[in-house]
């Protein structure tokens, strides 16, 4: 299994986006300096009124498949 650490910030309002059908990734650069094409609705759990901040955490399998996603504390 492998992991990227990332930290993350996008308003509400462009996150509404993904709603509209505009857009459905979300390209993420992890501390590391990977970017990652991440489908939106992966974040959607993680959405309040302001939008989505934060610190995560991202496993997935060598074939590239997402296995867990969940911000760190």
């Amino acid at each position: 299994m492998l992991s990227l650490v990332f930290d993350i910030s996008i308003p509400a309002q462009e996150f509404l986006r993904v709603y509209q059908g505009t857009a459905n990734r979300v390209l993420i650069r992890s501390r590391t300096g990977r970017t990652i094409s991440l489908p939106a609705r992966h974040l959607q759990p993680f959405l309040t009124r302001n939008g989505i901040s934060g610190s995560f955490i991202m496993e997935f399998n060598a074939q590239g498949q997402l296995l867990d996603l969940r911000r760190l504390a």
